[in-house]
């Protein structure tokens, strides 16, 4: 049955990750566990598909502040065709020169962190937002699979692949097609990916949380309602908190070249 090769195959995927990358995940961790115990930000950024792991990071129960996700809804297709499709998206998420536009609103500082998230790790969109963290003195954390790295070809005029950018460069442990179950044609189905980077976001969640606690940090996590003694207006809590620290930098500084 070709659900229990997929149930095998990703099983392994997930196996792979947590031998291969752990070492990986402590060290993003660390530096995810520095930023936010210092009062400073942890950005979460992926286009397409990659904004799933983005979205499951915060908010959502069992998260907590100090994750910022950058979603740019010009990069997540709501539609296969027409406005907001696939195509589009597609399309936008390779011209060079448009992901600095979107950043730019927002204030971001060294000892803040980058979260990229890819699984080609080509495309402009992931490629120049990991590179305009790190011009402005961020660590950058990636995820996306190095199997593709070692196969494709650059697109980018940088030169560079997401891996290289990177000062934490996590493996997805999928191969470069995704895909993962034969069902004799040329191309396989049932993608890994997605399954991948949301194990290794929730995995980055738990060790970044683990570190902090470690250092008598209290977190201001967001809590499911099932939880009992929760106050009943603790996740609203949490949003006013959250916006009282997105505000506190006040309006970005402009910047004449956007570069």
């Amino acid at each position: 049955m070709s659900a229990s090769r997929y149930y095998e195959a990703i099983s392994g995927v997930l196996a792979t990750i947590g031998t291969q990358e752990a070492g990986g995940i402590e060290a993003a961790g660390k530096l995810f566990a520095e930023a936010i115990g210092a009062g400073k930000r942890v950005y979460l950024f992926g286009s397409g598909h990659s904004v799933i792991p983005v979205l499951d990071i915060f908010p959502r129960y069992g998260s907590y502040i100090g994750f910022y996700p950058l979603c740019d809804p010009r990069l997540m297709w709501h539609n296969v065709i027409g406005p907001g499709g696939a195509r589009e998206l597609l399309w936008l998420e390779r011209q060079e020169g448009y992901i600095q536009q979107f950043l730019r609103s927002y204030s971001m500082e060294p000892g803040d962190c980058m979260l990229v998230f890819s699984h080609g790790g080509l495309n402009a969109a992931p490629v120049e937002a990991a590179l305009y963290a790190k011009q402005r003195g961020l660590k950058v954390v990636t995820v996306s699979s190095h199997a593709n790295s070692r196969i494709a070809k650059v697109t980018h005029s940088s030169g560079k692949q997401l891996p290289d950018i990177a000062d934490v460069a996590i493996d997805n442990c999928v191969p470069a097609e995704d895909s993962l179950v034969d069902i004799g044609q040329r191309e396989k189905v049932a993608a890994g990916s997605t399954m991948a980077v949301v194990f290794i976001a929730m995995s980055l969640v738990a060790e970044t949380a683990s570190q902090l606690a470690a250092q008598g940090i209290k977190l201001p996590i967001f809590v499911s309602p099932n939880v009992e003694g929760v106050a009943p207006n603790h996740n609203l809590s949490v949003f006013d908190a959250y916006a009282e620290k997105w505000y506190e930098r006040g309006p970005r500084p402009a910047s004449g070249s956007g570069k």
